[in-house]
């Protein structure tokens, strides 16, 4: 509870973006196209697109946080070493799993077209955070030393920036297969490869060293009013780069090193606030924290309850389509989040009373989900 409590910038940070992800989700699937052309989503559009970066970025953090524990076990294969091997697949387990064609192995096999295909092996968020956490995780096992491997860790950041714009125009399917092709760059349908998305993640662990440094000396305010600073300067760098003055030689490369930067500096002003934020109010019983100790509960769901084929082979995002004007789409974003939020916070309350019981109903739930799909 310490740990958590010390975080709880973090956690806040986390909170809000698995909740404004929900949004993001709602308005892709039912809001009217036409509606897509006014000023205003132009706007939400760029908030939405800071959401994914800053989820990677405290996925970073968080791992960095926690990753100094039982380290010696783990570099003997113990069993703290399976069990967070275990998590980490889960996170891409569940990545692939929701862009499943079809919840039936026969009629994958049957009715897959090549497009189906391709997206089911294009690679999204929850694939690239678990890849990042597996790089990081292993590399943390070969390095001993803290401090190699934080500039290990910075010299990453450096090189996948550099690369980045060279590997998104190579046809890595020519030389691998489509699965770990995808991983590479956008070229068949992959939102977020790890070049070069993988910064990010990076960045959220750099981040926290200097972070929990800072804690420890008692600069925590010191150093995180200079974070705001230096982030409201980049994201401010970012946007004049790209207004207009600076040529297409350069703001036409892609990867651009600046558009991550600009987030980067977005990511950084809203960590400052969250933190701002916890400095002035008691959100121990925020409905936010409890969107953020079940976020991945919350993002899997709810986009089952969107996407999911459960009505007559149809989605409701099928059913209702692009029709939803902005006060109807506004209207399903709040039940929605209103909905997982009374399932995260019935979720931790069960893990809270019955520790032991909910490991068990995740493996009947997963072990039947399996069966199902195997038979069906």
């Amino acid at each position: 509870m310490k740990e958590k409590v010390r975080y709880v910038s973090a956690d806040l940070l986390r909170g809000l973006v698995i909740i404004i992800m929900i949004e993001v989700h709602v308005f892709n699937a039912f809001l009217l196209p036409e509606l897509r052309q006014a000023g205003w989503f132009g706007v939400l559009n760029f908030i939405n697109g800071l959401v994914a970066p800053s989820f990677l970025f405290v996925s970073g953090f968080a791992f960095q946080v926690s990753s100094g524990g039982k380290l010696d076990e783990m570099r003997k294969l113990g069993r703290a070493f399976w069990k967070k091997i275990g998590r980490i697949f889960q996170i891409i387990i569940i990545g692939y799993a929701l862009h499943l064609p079809f919840y039936s192995l026969s009629k994958i096999i049957k009715q897959s077209t090549p497009q189906l295909l391709e997206s089911f092996f294009a690679v999204d968020v929850l694939q690239c955070i678990g890849f990042g956490l597996l790089f990081l995780f292993l590399t943390r096992l070969l390095i001993k030393s803290d401090k190699a491997y934080h500039y290990f860790l910075i010299a990453s950041l450096i090189i996948v920036t550099v690369i980045s714009p060279f590997l998104w125009k190579i046809e890595f399917a020519n030389y691998l297969p489509i699965v770990i092709a995808n991983y590479f760059n956008r070229l068949h349908g992959s939102l977020f490869p790890i070049f070069p998305w993988l910064n990010f993640l990076l960045a959220g662990g750099i981040f926290a060293k200097y972070f929990v440094e800072a804690r420890e000396r008692s600069e925590e305010e010191k150093f995180i009013k200079k974070i705001a600073i230096g982030g409201l300067i980049t994201l401010l760098f970012g946007h004049f780069f790209y207004s207009g003055l600076f040529p297409k030689t350069l703001t036409s490369i892609l990867p651009n090193p600046v558009f991550y930067l600009e987030r980067l500096g977005y990511i950084l002003v809203l960590f400052f606030l969250c933190w701002y934020v916890d400095k002035k109010f008691d959100l121990k019983k925020s409905f936010i924290l409890d969107a953020s100790r079940e976020s991945l509960l919350v993002y899997w769901l709810h986009l089952i309850i969107i996407f999911g084929a459960f009505w007559g082979g149809k989605s409701l995002a099928m059913i209702i389509g692009t029709n939803l004007n902005a006060l109807e789409s506004v209207g399903v974003t709040i039940i929605l989040i209103s909905l997982m939020i009374v399932i995260a916070k019935l979720w931790g309350w069960i893990k809270k009373t019955y520790p032991k019981h909910p490991s068990i109903l995740v493996k009947v739930f997963v072990g039947v989900l399996v069966l199902v799909f195997f038979i069906s």
